[in-house]
This record gives C-alpha cells, sequence and structure tokens, in this order.
C-alpha cells in the first residue's frame, strides 16, 4: 500500500510530499528523526540516515580523499574563484562517496550528503586552536570565500541540492577551547554586527546556505543553539533563512549541565527546538517526548522541525529514484584522482606566503650540489593534513618534495622533536649542514599541538596555545644551524602565528605553509626552486607578541586584528611577497562626488615589471574619514587574484556598493554617514609596515558621500 503515499510521488513538490511523509508519523517517530543518528521507520520505508559529516579542507573521516591546504591555508590564497572549483570537487567526492555505500546498504556516520562545513568564525585571538579551521582574521574576506564554498557544495541544479553545506559555529565563538561548554561571549551590538556576524550573513543571504550550526557557548547569556535574538530574530526573520539549525556535538546537553540555564534535558531539548534548533548532534532530543508531555514543547512546534529536515533530505534526491538524481552517476574513482590531485597542488601553491627573501636568495638554483633538510616537519604527514581531515591515497612530505624536485644530494636530520627539551639530534643536524650548500629548516607546529578540545595530544591548553613561540628547542636548533655560515630557508608549517621574531631578523628565507595537504612538499618545493613564484597573502596578523593583544577571554575588538590593532605587528595581515615585482599605476574612480544611492566603481592599472610570471593579490581597503563612532582603521572591501606575464599589464576594477561605505553605529545599526572616505589599492595593507616589508607605496584617493544620513538593511 506504501507504493501510493503522495510523499513516494518525485512529480509532487517537495514541500506536499514532506507534509504527507510527516502527517504519517508518530510523535516518537518524528522525535527520532530529530537526532542526528535518525534511525529507519519501516512501516514508511524511511531508511535511517545519520546526518554527520564534514568537509572542511575535503571529505573528511570516511576514507581515501582529497586532501586540501587546511582552510587557514585556503583563506590564504585570497581567490574566492579557487575556494569555488575546490568546493565542487569536494562535492563531487562526497556524492560519490555517498552512493557507492548506498549501493553497500551502509548509511552509517559520515556516509550522508550533510556536511558541517565550512568553519566561518572570525579567528580574532592567535591562541585559537581551531583558528586553523576558519578562512581569518577579516569578516570580509571569511564571507566572500565561505559563500564560494558553500555554492560549490551545494551545487546549482534547479531541482536538487549537490550536498548540504553548514556555516559555523553560529555565533561568536572563538576559544578558549576548555571553557567552550559553559563560556559566555559578552559582545556589543557594534562587534557583533560588524565583525562577528557578517560571513553568516553573507552565506545565508548570497550562498543560500541550507543548514547552519550553532555554538557550544552562550552569546550574551543565551546559549547559541537555543539562542532568540541569535536563531529566530537575526536568522530567521531579520536575514529569511529557511534551511534548518543543527546544534554542535552535545550542546544542547550542556544548557543544563554547564550553562545552568535549564534544570534538566526535558527544558533544554524544549529550549533548542522552540528557538529554532530542528537536529541535535547528540541525544538530548530523545527527552523531547518529555516536554511534550509536560507542556515545554508542542506537537505542532515538532512538526515544523521535522518538516524542515525532511525538506532538506527531498531536496538531496534522497527519496527520489538513483536516475532522477543528476549526482548519483558519478563514479567512485574521481576521489583523489589525478585532476583532483592536480587541484590540492594548485591550492597548496596558491596558499604559500613568502614573509622574508634577503638578497633573493629563493628561488635555489636547481643544480646545486648539496641540501641540508633538517627538522621534526620535514617528514610528517601530521602537517600535511591538519585537522577534520581524509585519508590521501599518497602524500608528499617536505622531504619527498625536495628529493622528487632536484638531483642534488639531500641530506636529511630530524634534529630535534616538535616539543620538548632534547637536543640529542642537534649534533646530526649541524653536521649536515656544514655538509651541505643551503640548509632547508622544516619548523613550526602540528595538529598533535593545536586543534579541537579534547581532540589534540600534547595541548598544553586544551587544543589551544599558551604561547605563540617555535615549541620546544626548535629555535635553539635554528640558531646553531645560522652558526654554521650557511644560507637558511625556514619552512613553517603551523595553522596559526607564530611570534617568529628572531628569525624574521637572522634567517634570510622564510617560507609560511601552512598545513599543506597531500602535495604539500610538491607546493613548497617548486617555490623554493623557482617553478612557482609565491603570492599568497597572510590571512591572520602575526603579532610580535601575545602582550600585544587582549586576553583571550575578552571578545570585544578592541585591539584585536588589522582592524582594530594598536601595537606593530610582526608580519600583517594581506601580507606576502613574489619572486617577481608588480608596479600599481592609473588609480582612477568612477565619480570623485557620489550620493548615498550611488555605487562606485574603482580601477587600477596593475603590470608585472618584473622578469618572471606570477600571480598578484589587488587589494582594496576604504578608510571613512570622518565617521561620528568608532570605526576600523581602514577594512578590506575587495580583493581580485590575477595572473601576469612579464610586462603584461591588467586593468582590475572593482566596485563598491553603498552597503560597503556603511559602519556599524554603536546600537548596531548599519548606517551610511555623507562625508569623505578614503579607498587604497595596492597589494597589502596601507599600513607602513606592509609597505616596508612590500617594498611599495599603496594608491589612494578620496571621495565624498554627499546627502543625508541614511540607515540601510544590514
Amino acid at each position: 500500500m506504501s507504493e501510493a503515499y503522495p510523499y513516494k510521488d518525485p512529480n509532487l513538490p517537495v514541500e506536499e510530499r514532506v507534509k504527507d511523509l510527516v502527517s504519517r508519523m508518530t510523535l516518537e517517530e518524528k522525535i527520532s528523526q530529530m537526532l542526528h543518528k535518525s534511525p529507519a521507520i519501516p512501516r514508511l520505508d524511511t531508511p535511517e540516515y545519520d546526518w554527520w559529516n564534514e568537509c572542511l579542507h575535503g571529505v573528511a573521516r570516511a576514507g581515501i580523499a582529497s586532501v586540501f591546504p587546511q582552510a587557514i591555508g585556503l583563506g590564504a590564497t585570497f581567490n574566492p574563484e579557487l575556494i569555488y572549483q575546490i568546493a565542487e570537487i569536494i562535492s563531487d567526492e562526497a556524492r560519490a562517496k555517498h552512493h557507492e555505500a548506498l549501493r553497500n546498504n551502509d548509511h552509517g556516520r559520515y556516509k550522508g550528503l550533510t556536511y558541517w562545513s565550512p568553519n566561518i568564525n572570525i579567528f580574532r585571538d592567535p591562541r585559537w586552536g581551531r583558528g586553523q579551521e576558519t578562512y581569518g582574521e577579516d569578516p570580509y574576506l571569511t564571507g566572500e570565500l565561505g559563500v564560494e564554498f558553500v555554492k560549490g557544495l551545494q551545487g546549482n541544479n534547479e531541482r536538487y541540492l549537490k550536498l548540504v553545506a553548514t556555516p559555523k559555529h553560529y555565533a561568536v565563538h572563538s576559544g578558549p577551547e576548555k571553557l567552550r561548554h559553559q563560556f559566555n561571549a559578552v559582545v556589543n551590538n557594534k562587534d557583533l554586527r560588524e565583525t562577528y556576524l557578517p560571513a553568516f550573513k553573507k552565506c545565508v543571504k548570497e550562498g543560500h546556505a541550507a543548514s547552519i550550526m550553532g555554538a557550544y557557548n552562550r552569546t550574551n547569556n543565551e546559549p547559541c543553539c537555543g539562542s532568540k535574538t541569535l536563531l529566530i530574530d537575526i536568522l530567521r526573520k531579520e536575514w529569511g533563512f529557511n534551511g534548518y539549525v543543527v546544534s554542535d556535538c552535545g550542546a544542547v546537553d550542556d544548557f543544563h549541565m554547564h550553562h545552568k540555564v535549564t534544570k534538566n534535558a526535558a527544558e533544554s531539548a524544549a529550549m533548542a527546538v522552540n528557538n529554532g534548533c530542528e537536529l541535535n548532534c547528540g541525544n538530548t532530543y530523545e527527552s523531547l517526548i518529555e516536554a511534550v508531555k509536560e507542556g515545554l514543547v508542542s506537537e505542532d512546534t515538532i512538526d515544523k522541525a521535522v518538516t524542515k529536515l525532511f525538506e532538506a533530505r527531498f531536496k538531496l534526491g534522497m527519496f527520489d529514484p538513483p536516475e532522477m538524481v543528476p549526482y548519483a552517476n558519478i563514479p567512485y574513482s574521481v576521489n583523489d584522482c589525478d585532476e583532483h590531485r592536480k587541484m590540492t597542488l594548485k591550492a597548496a601553491l596558491e596558499s604559500i606566503v613568502l614573509l622574508k627573501n634577503e638578497d633573493n636568495l629563493l628561488p635555489l638554483r636547481k643544480d646545486i650540489k648539496n641540501i641540508a633538510v633538517i627538522g621534526p616537519n620535514a617528514d610528517s604527514l601530521d602537517v600535511l593534513l591538519g585537522n577534520y581531515n581524509g585519508t590521501p591515497s599518497k602524500y608528499v612530505t617536505m622531504l619527498d618534495g625536495i628529493k622528487n624536485k632536484v638531483s642534488a644530494e639531500v641530506l636529511y636530520a630530524k634534529g630535534c622533536e616538535l616539543t620538548g627539551s632534547s637536543k640529542e639530534g642537534f649534533e646530526d643536524a649541524v653536521e649536515a649542514a656544514l655538509q651541505s650548500d643551503v640548509v632547508i629548516a622544516c619548523m613550526g607546529i602540528s595538529p598533535k599541538l593545536e586543534g579541537e578540545e579534547g581532540h589534540v595530544e600534547n595541548s598544553d591548553a586544551d587544543g589551544d596555545r599558551l604561547d605563540l613561540n617555535l615549541p620546544g628547542v626548535q629555535e635553539d636548533l635554528l640558531k646553531e644551524l645560522k652558526n654554521t655560515g650557511k644560507p637558511i630557508v625556514l619552512v613553517l608549517l603551523n595553522g596559526s602565528p607564530l611570534t617568529i621574531n628572531w628569525a624574521k631578523e637572522n634567517i634570510p628565507a622564510i617560507i609560511e605553509a601552512w598545513y599543506p595537504g597531500e602535495e604539500g612538499g610538491t607546493a613548497v618545493a617548486d617555490i623554493i626552486f623557482g617553478d612557482y613564484s609565491p603570492a599568497g597573502r597572510l590571512p591572520i596578523t602575526f603579532v610580535k607578541s601575545l602582550d600585544d593583544i587582549p586576553p583571550f577571554e575578552d571578545y570585544s575588538m578592541k585591539g584585536r586584528t588589522y582592524r582594530y590593532m594598536e601595537k606593530e605587528p610582526l608580519y600583517p595581515f594581506g601580507f606576502g611577497l613574489s619572486f617577481t615585482e608588480f608596479e600599481y599605476d592609473n588609480l582612477r574612480l568612477s565619480s570623485e562626488k557620489i550620493s548615498a544611492d550611488d555605487a562606485i566603481d574603482i580601477y587600477v592599472d596593475v603590470k608585472n615589471v618584473g622578469h618572471l610570471e606570477g600571480d598578484e593579490v589587488v587589494q582594496v581597503y576604504l578608510k571613512d574619514m570622518e565617521s561620528s563612532v568608532r570605526v576600523p582603521k581602514y577594512e578590506l572591501r575587495g580583493v581580485k587574484r590575477i595572473n601576469l606575464l612579464p610586462g603584461e599589464k591588467k586593468t582590475v576594477k572593482f566596485e563598491l556598493k553603498p552597503r560597503d561605505m556603511a559602519l556599524i553605529d554603536n546600537d548596531g545599526r548599519c548606517i551610511l554617514e555623507p562625508g569623505l572616505f578614503t579607498v587604497y589599492v595596492g597589494g597589502s595593507q596601507p599600513d607602513e609596515m606592509s609597505q616596508k616589508l612590500m617594498g611599495r607605496k599603496v594608491l589612494s584617493k578620496t571621495f565624498e558621500v554627499t546627502g543625508d544620513l541614511r540607515e540601510l538593511e544590514y
């Protein structure tokens, strides 16, 4: 008889089919579908489904998959188009895995189509262990990259979602990890809407994300996964979000166990569902049976929640014949295939940042005779993969990449461990250096030292870091290598900033490689030996000292990130060197005076005046010269990564809309004030440090917005 049920008819509208299916369920069955591990309902031919899946930088925890650079490295590409292409590849592999699992009747975790990525929290403090999972500290860049990632995952089919993307963790979430289950992030309306919400708004309004994940913490006293302010007032009413919200794992239990805002699981479950959290990662929603009996939540509210969840499953094609779903025939062989591997290399190349290149030490000549490769990260798989990672079919460490690149004799010495005080390996490392023409020192940290609470073996702060120095005796080893008199290339592998103050002054060449993915060693070697000119940019400020920033628990933006930092950085946001040289000229605006309704076009000519082909990252910053409230020094408002041959010139165009010129006032309102604005265009921020390090000035022009003050839609 079930064959005749309307929900089985793929010709009917999704809304009608879902309504029919939900109407046939008992209360207990409906509630069972609100747990991330949703059991089958055999009498309705509804298969079991596990909603939990991850794809931060490749399909994670589900066997062989392409492993791209960690998200912070993707942020360093400053390339939204590349992020979209990467997300398309990830969604191909995800679909292939899902349909293969179905063919094998496997409905387990990491086999579904609902992915809990991207992480678009703002990396506001360099101590945060999960900062590596983000696109960095800037709301504009995070939003631009997040939207493209969401679009690439979800596809562009009119009928079907390719995957469900789930931007997380909403909202005001970036450590400390140790306190996340009980912490109350206190934030004023200005910082909330100026810094912490823009990327989420963009992913909802422009990316049309089908899902959002709530955070563990409270924001201004409300648990994020049960926050009326965040989930109802802002997300649904203001932004028009019509997808579903999923809790972070165990977050609803935290309501009564740690936040102490409810007395028991039934109250917690009711609070979450009543405030718009439809799906529970965890088991707290089992108590919804009791909550309904006690009158804490209505069955009508349960119905609405379950309806949203099944709308997503139907839009993914889970209740249609496979031949109707265009993504069902992607072959399993796409996983980590050669074509995808080439993209992991491209992404790694674009992510790498050249921090220093004294006297043009790099690129090295390929006919060099002897090379010493030294350091605890030289032959490590961990530092390629980061966290929330898949398993590559093969991988290339730093040592492998260098050996594969040249015919030189390569001497390898680990030198020391990542942590600890033992200098037992120093002698071998110094001996290798003395026998070589150049030293490539691969140092930094690893996912064993930073990451998520409960997932990091050797963190000194539950996943976070207490200091930003090179751990253990790595700097001591670097000093010993320096004493050999050999030229040194320092390759850093890390997911967050390091205070490499001594190295900046004493080591001639420094490369920031992040956690670069399966082809990381190939990419680093390509850059060291000149087969690719680096163009990555820092998506986060490298500070000189933790004394230069506020306490970790302080969520005010005062003194944080390039937008509000008062102290001079070690390396600034947006900074990165190249092997070639670029010249900016002829900056012009479509008008020098506009009304509050007008957009303004910006044009600049960029020429490669060097001898090598290379990418340049063109950055636009805007400064409000006459604001009535405290505003950032200036803010990134445009970015384009372009490729130029030697001697080639391109004109690059940007558009600033009225919303781009508006400020957030102290009440959190979006206000466009008349007055003067300065626009800066160049390969970096307009700050003094960036221009000194880059060796070139940033161009600027001023324009005026006329008319009356007006409030714009946030």
